[in-house]
């Protein structure tokens, strides 16, 4: 079999699957870890602190999210979520977790791992050999504030890469208690083909696709200030990750009269043009030419009836109504625009597929409102417009540190 290659704990150091099992299974330097363990804390912690430095957040302002997301408050709150149940009740790790995020996300992989280690679990995590960027920033940094942890995070946590293998794929599969997998369906589904043990379990989290809507009213009812962020929110939904994230919006649903709806999107198209110069974002060529072929794509088909572009990182596409709505990836700063005149009148179109629906303008009754018409067609989350990436302990549906962890009921 093929050696894995360790990129946490320290880099480059080969080791077999036999000697990886074994060492991430032992038992760690002053006990096993539990629920909340306080040295997985103080480790998560100290990383926080290393991503939200100003040299990191320059390179990779994503990161400033994940940093956040791991501050010590944050961890306390949702331990303290997580609780221990009711009476006779006490929360236990689910035992050793393989975790196949996903390639085109960097630091999915953080999120799922971080929530998993602060449930007590082992963990051995697949980092893609295409993964680059952010998520090399990830592995440095955790690297870096190794030196000062308890040596229990050492003991326990793996992340490695290693050459397609069903072998070792396999063999790692058989020896886990939970399997996390991320990625399209067509990951997940050959994934899925190697068996589990009878008592382990799976999260799968496969393809998604997410959109957009502004209320009409709510958006000429807001401030200049506050439509334009507004925009800067929903710019960053749209180009980090390429918009290829599952919560990355690819449509914009314009919700009031057609009329006020076409004056609003002119302004909003403007503002966005603007906020994509002023932060210097580019498209390279190659990027620009899928966009092409990808949205006259659409219009050859009929399910466009307008295709234009603002240089090579913005193009924005007419949908011909709502049935058209585009769940593909069309290449990064694709907006699909749609108009219509109620949330209500969106509800039959959303699919089970559907992950995200970012806002703005409208007020929680309607939001509301616009859930219960939804009747369980699809949606897991619905955010503010600049939050769509942002995640949380909650996601599609499932809260991770629940699922993380087991229940032991005690009765005297």
């Amino acid at each position: 079999m093929n050696a894995f290659r360790v990129k946490f704990p320290h880099f480059s150091a080969q080791v077999g699957l036999d000697d990886l099992l074994a060492e991430v299974s032992a038992e760690p330097p002053g006990g096993r870890l539990v629920v909340g363990d306080e040295r997985v804390r103080q480790f998560l912690t100290a990383f926080s602190r290393r991503l939200l430095r100003p040299d990191v957040a320059r390179r990779h302002p994503e990161l400033g999210s994940l940093g956040f997301f791991l501050r010590k408050g944050e961890l306390a709150r949702a331990v303290a979520r997580l609780g221990d149940g009711a009476a006779g009740q006490r929360r236990a790790p689910r035992g050793l977790v393989l975790h196949f995020p996903p390639a085109n996300v960097d630091t999915i992989f953080v999120y799922s791992w971080a929530l998993s280690a602060l449930a007590g679990n082992h963990n051995i995590v697949r980092i893609s050999g295409r993964s680059a960027g952010a998520a090399e920033a990830v592995l440095e940094a955790l690297n870096d504030v190794l030196a000062g942890a308890d040596p229990a995070i050492a003991q326990t946590q793996r992340m490695v890469t290693y050459e397609r293998d069903d072998a070792l794929t396999g063999a790692l599969s058989a020896a886990c208690d939970l399997r996390v997998l991320w990625g399209g369906d067509e990951s997940v589904t050959a994934l899925r083909r190697h068996p589990l043990r009878p008592l382990a379990r799976e999260l799968a989290f496969p393809d998604r696709s997410s959109f957009a809507a502004i209320s009409v009213p709510g958006w000429r009812a807001a401030t200049p200030q506050q439509r334009r962020a507004a925009v800067a929110g929903f710019a960053n939904d749209l180009y980090w990750f390429d918009q290829a994230a599952c919560s990355s919006p690819r449509d914009l649903c314009w919700v009031g009269d057609a009329a006020a709806a076409a004056a609003a999107r002119t302004e909003f198209t403007g503002l966005l043009a603007d906020e994509v110069s002023r932060r210097g974002w580019a498209v390279d060529p190659a990027m620009a030419m899928e966009k092409y072929v990808a949205t006259y794509g659409l219009a050859a088909a009929g399910a466009a009836t307008r295709v234009t572009f603002a240089g090579n990182a913005l193009a924005e596409v007419e949908l011909a109504g709502i049935g058209a709505l585009q769940r593909g990836w069309l290449g990064s700063g694709t907006v699909c625009h749609v108009t219509v005149g109620s949330l209500a009148e969106l509800a039959p179109a959303i699919r089970r597929k559907d992950q995200t629906l970012s806002h703005f303008g409208f007020t929680l009754a309607e939001l509301d409102d616009f859930v219960t018409a939804l009747a369980g067609r699809g949606l897991d989350r619905i955010v503010p417009l600049g939050q769509a990436l942002t995640f949380a302990g909650v996601w599609d549906g499932l809260d991770l540190l629940h699922e993380f962890t087991r229940i032991i009921t005690i009765a005297a």
